[in-house]
C-alpha cells in the first residue's frame, strides 16, 4: 500500500499551531493589552474579516475553512478574557488550558484538508503533475513517427558516426542517412544527413554543430545541398552532404598539392584572385618564364586580380616588375620571369622593322613575351602616329623607330623638330628631309598641307583619281609620313605656333585618303597643353598611341584624355627594373652607401592598341654604333610633278633658310596689305600662276626689306 509522504509545508504550519497554543493561553492573563495580544486580537480579526468575505469566492467552503485557526483565535482570545476570577486559580487554568489544546489539535487537523485544495497550484513532490499539452506537440503527435535508427546497420563506422550523431541531440534534427570513409584515412568521412520530420526542411545547422558533434574543428566542415541522387532517394532543402576531413586539412596545410594552393591561397574569398581555379603550370626554359593558367568558374564572370597580393602570394616584391597577368575573359594567364622583360634590352634589326602585308612592324615587346606592334596603315588609309614620353624617356628612339619602318615600306619621311638633336641629324641622313625649329615645321606642314591637294588631282593608271589605299593597284605616288618632334613646344611658339597647330590637325583630318600620315611626339596629350580635341581625337583613332613611362600622379590623367576607361587605367610603373641587392642590414651596419639604382626604365611604357594598355618596352636603336644598316639604300621621294607642284606654290626649296616676311603686315604704297606666305594657311597656300607673278612677289619684297 502507497502512504504519500506529509509535506514539509504542512509540517511547519502543524508546529506553528502547537507554538501559538500556550502564548495564546497565557498572554491574555499575563500581559492583557501589551504588544503581544495586540498581535493575537489583530491576527483574529483578519481571520474573522476573512470568513466574512468567503461568500464571494469560488470555493467558500475551503475558503472559510483556511481562516478557520485565526477567526477561533479571536473567540479563544475572548473566552480566556470572561474567566471568572473566582475559578481562575488552579480549576480555571486547567479550563484555559484544554481550551488551547483542542484549537492547537483542530488546526493540525484542519490544516490537511486546506492545503489539498490547493494542489494544482503548489503539486506534492510525491506525486508530480503531469505536463500540459501543447499545440505544437499535439500536432506532432498527429504526424507519422519517423521509425528510429536500427540498433546496428551492420557498419561499424555508420554506427559509430550516429552514436555520436544521437548524443549531440541530433543537431538541427537531422539524422544521419549514410557515412562513407574516405579511402586511405581513419578519420574523414562523408555524411548524407535528413530532416528527422518528413517532409520538413533542415534549418538552423550549423558548421559548428557539425564540429562540436564530432570531436573537430569548424574549418574542416563542407556543407552542401543534396541533388538527385544515385540511388533514388529524395533531394532537397530536406536532405544535406557534409564533408567532414581533418586529416586531408592536416596534409593540406603541411604539403599542399598545387590545387589545394591555388584555391587556399590565391582563389579563396580574400584571395588575390577570388573564384578561380588552377589550370595548368608550365616554364619555358628558353625564355627563363612560368606561365601559370587559371579560370573562373562561373565563365560570365571576369577576374579581378589584386596584382600586389598576387605578388605577395608568390614570393616575388612587386617592385621587381617580374609578375605580369593577361585576362583574355573568364581565363587568366600568370607570367612569373626569372628577369624582368621590362628590364632586358631588345635590339633594334632589319627584319623587325620592315612592316608586313598586314601594314604591322615590331616596335617592342609586351610583358608577357608577345611582339608590341605598329603599323603604317589602317583599313582608312595611311595611319598617324602618337608618341607620349617625358624628357629621357626614351621618346626620339621611339620615333627613330617608326621612321625606319616608315622608311623600310617605302613611305616618303619629313622629319621636324622643335630643337636640334643629335639622333634626329642622324636620322636625317636615311630620309628625304629633316629639319629643325617652328619655322622649319611649318613649312613642311605647309607643303604637306598643299600635296593633299596635288594628289586629288592625280590621276591614276585607269586614268581616274582615287583615295589612297595600301592594297590599290595603279597609285602615282608613295606614301608620306610627317613626324613632328616636341610638337606642343613647336605649337606654343609666337610666330609659328598657332599655325603649326592649324595645319596639324588639317592634316590629321584629311591626310590619310591621300596616303599622309602625321606622327606627333611630345610630353603631353592634354588639350589645355595647346592640343586641340579633334587633332587629340584624330591621332588616337587612326593610330596606335604609345605612352612611355611618366609621373604617377599624371597617369590617371594621361590615359583619361587618351579615351581610356577608369577600370583599365594601368597603375604606376616601377623606377628601376634592376633587382635590389642584398645585403643592406650589413650595408647599413658597416657605414658603405647603397649602390646606385641603374634607371633603366628609358623606352618602357605603354602600348594602347585595344581597349586596354599594354606594359612593353621598345626596341633599342645603338645610334653609336650605326644606324645605316637599319634603312633601306634607297630613299623614298616626291615624284618629280609632285616636286614641281609644290615648288610652284614657293613651298618647296631650303626650309632651314631664314624667313623673309616681317612680322607684321605693311601696307604697300597703295595702301592695301603686303600678301605674306604665313596668309595661305588653306589647302593650297599662295598659288603663283606665272613667272611675272613669281618676280613682281620677289620685287615687292625687296621694297619691304
Amino acid at each position: 500500500m502507497f502512504i504519500p509522504a506529509t509535506p514539509r509545508r504542512v509540517k511547519l504550519e502543524r508546529l506553528a499551531y502547537a507554538l501559538a497554543a500556550p502564548a495564546l493561553v497565557g498572554i491574555p492573563h499575563w500581559a492583557p493589552g501589551g504588544p503581544a495580544d495586540t498581535v493575537i486580537v489583530g491576527a483574529g480579526l483578519a481571520g474573522a474579516l476573512g470568513t466574512l468575505l468567503a461568500g464571494k469566492s469560488d470555493a467558500p467552503g475551503r475558503t472559510v475553512m483556511r481562516w478557520s485557526p485565526l477567526s477561533t483565535s479571536l473567540a479563544l482570545r475572548i473566552a480566556m478574557e470572561t474567566t471568572p476570577e473566582h475559578i481562575a486559580s488552579h480549576p480555571g487554568w486547567l479550563l484555559d488550558g484544554a481550551l488551547g489544546a483542542l484549537w492547537a489539535a483542530a488546526g493540525c487537523l484542519i490544516t490537511p484538508l486546506s492545503g489539498s485544495a490547493r494542489h494544482q497550484h503548489f503539486p506534492a513532490r510525491a506525486i508530480p503533475a503531469p505536463p500540459v499539452p501543447t499545440p505544437r506537440s499535439v500536432l506532432r503527435a498527429l504526424e507519422p513517427a519517423v521509425p528510429a535508427a536500427p540498433a546496428s546497420s551492420g557498419d561499424p563506422f555508420l554506427d559509430g558516426v550516429r552514436h555520436l550523431w544521437r548524443r549531440a541531440g541530433n543537431p538541427a534534427e537531422t539524422v544521419v542517412v549514410k557515412a562513407t570513409r574516405h579511402q586511405g584515412t581513419r578519420h574523414d568521412l562523408t555524411m548524407l544527413l535528413m530532416a528527422s520530420q518528413q517532409g520538413r526542411p533542415i534549418k538552423g545547422l550549423t558548421h559548428a554543430d557539425i564540429a562540436a558533434a564530432l570531436g573537430t574543428s569548424e574549418d574542416v566542415v563542407t556543407i552542401k545541398p543534396v541533388g538527385r541522387q544515385e540511388d533514388g532517394r529524395q533531394q532537397g532543402p530536406g536532405w544535406l552532404e557534409v564533408t567532414v576531413t581533418p586529416q586531408a586539412h592536416t596534409r593540406r596545410r603541411a604539403k599542399p598539392t598545387t590545387h589545394e594552393w591555388w584555391a587556399d591561397r590565391i582563389g579563396c574569398d580574400r584571395g588575390p584572385i577570388p573564384g578561380s581555379t588552377f589550370v595548368s603550370k608550365t616554364r619555358n626554359e628558353d625564355r627563363g618564364v612560368v606561365y601559370w593558367r587559371a579560370r573562373l568558374e562561373d565563365a560570365a564572370d571576369e577576374p579581378d586580380v589584386n596584382l600586389r597580393a598576387l605578388c605577395k602570394a608568390l614570393g616575388i616584391p612587386h617592385a621587381d616588375g617580374r609578375v605580369f597577368v593577361t585576362v583574355d575573359g573568364p581565363h587568366v594567364l600568370i607570367a612569373v620571369w626569372d628577369i624582368s622583360p621590362l628590364a632586358v634590352v631588345y635590339p633594334a634589326t632589319r627584319e623587325l622593322l620592315t612592316p608586313g602585308p598586314d601594314g604591322r612592324w615590331i616596335l617592342g615587346y609586351l610583358t608577357n613575351g608577345q611582339p608590341a606592334r605598329g603599323r603604317v596603315f589602317t583599313d582608312r588609309g595611311a595611319a598617324h602616329g602618337l608618341y607620349v614620353a617625358p624628357s629621357g624617356g626614351g621618346k626620339t628612339q621611339l620615333m627613330a623607330l617608326g621612321v625606319c619602318a616608315d622608311a623600310n615600306y617605302g613611305a616618303t619621311v619629313w622629319l621636324a623638330t622643335e630643337a636640334p638633336d643629335e639622333k634626329t641629324a642622324a636620322l636625317g641622313r636615311h630620309i628625304d628631309r629633316q629639319g629643325t625649329g617652328p619655322l622649319y615645321m611649318v613649312r613642311a606642314l605647309r607643303a604637306a598641307l598643299a600635296l593633299m591637294d596635288i594628289r586629288a588631282n592625280m590621276p591614276w593608271a585607269d586614268g581616274q583619281c582615287h583615295d589612297w589605299h595600301p592594297q590599290a593597284v595603279g597609285c602615282p605616288y608613295t606614301p608620306l609620313s610627317l613626324y613632328l618632334d616636341e610638337f606642343l613646344s613647336a605649337a606654343r611658339d609666337g610666330q609659328y605656333g598657332p599655325e603649326i597647330m592649324d595645319l596639324a590637325e588639317q592634316v590629321s583630318v584629311k591626310g590619310r585618303k591621300y596616303g599622309i600620315g602625321i606622327k606627333v611626339a611630345g610630353q603631353s596629350v592634354y588639350v589645355q597643353d595647346g592640343f586641340t580635341q579633334l587633332l587629340n581625337e584624330n591621332l588616337r583613332a587612326l593610330s596606335v598611341p604609345v605612352v612611355l613611362n611618366v609621373a604617377p600622379k599624371k597617369i590617371a590623367d594621361m590615359f583619361k584624355a587618351l579615351g581610356i576607361s577608369p577600370e583599365n587605367i594601368p597603375e604606376p610603373l616601377p623606377r628601376s627594373f634592376t633587382k635590389a641587392d642584398e645585403g643592406r642590414i650589413e650595408r647599413i651596419m658597416a657605414g658603405e652607401p647603397e649602390p646606385p639604382v641603374d634607371s633603366n626604365t628609358g623606352g618602357v611604357g605603354w602600348i594602347i592598341e585595344s581597349v586596354k594598355p599594354e606594359v612593353m618596352r621598345a626596341l633599342y636603336m645603338d645610334f653609336g654604333a650605326g644606324i645605316a644598316h637599319l634603312f633601306p639604300e634607297q630613299i623614298g621621294r616626291l615624284t618629280a610633278h609632285e616636286i614641281a607642284e609644290i615648288d610652284a606654290r614657293d613651298l618647296w626649296g631650303d626650309w632651314n633658310r631664314p624667313d623673309e616676311q616681317p612680322d607684321d603686315e605693311d601696307p604697300d604704297d597703295d595702301g592695301t596689305p603686303s600678301p605674306r606666305r604665313r596668309q595661305g594657311r588653306g589647302a593650297t597656300g599662295r598659288h603663283l600662276g606665272s613667272a611675272q607673278e613669281a618676280l613682281a612677289l620677289i620685287k615687292k619684297l625687296e621694297k619691304l626689306s
